[in-house]
């Protein structure tokens, strides 16, 4: 790995977490198109390193954060847990499914949806 690299994947991460943390994003919507732009990935390399990066705690202290603040913190654990169960769930289901689609549709797919939460998030009061 090359120190080019080193420092593209350093600013990746500090930008994808730093993201996370100030605004829930980081994974897919940040790291994914990153690491096809810089690093030349294709969207099956770089989805499954979105999900492998964010496969040990690494929001650990943005949740710990949100959860001590105020009174009982911003956090419904019994919510979080549900979610969370049934993301991963959904995330072995999905990944089968992206795998079985060819890269420049997946690609379409990827970018339809970014684009449908982007005006959604610009035009919504």
């Amino acid at each position: 790995m090359t120190l080019t690299t080193i420092i593209i994947l350093s600013i990746i991460g500090l930008l994808a977490g730093i993201l996370s943390g100030l605004v829930g994003i980081g994974g897919g919507i940040i790291m994914v198109p990153l690491f096809i732009l810089f690093l030349g990935l294709t969207q099956h390399n770089a989805q499954g390193l979105s999900l492998a990066v964010m496969l040990p705690p690494v929001t650990f202290f943005a949740v710990y954060n949100y959860h001590t603040a105020g009174e009982g913190g911003n956090i419904d654990w019994r919510i979080a847990l549900l979610v969370a169960v049934l993301f991963m769930i959904g995330g072995f289901l999905g990944s089968k499914i992206a795998l079985q689609i060819d890269q420049r549709m997946l690609k379409k797919i990827f970018g339809v949806m970014m684009l449908i939460v982007a005006i959604k998030l610009i035009f919504t009061k």
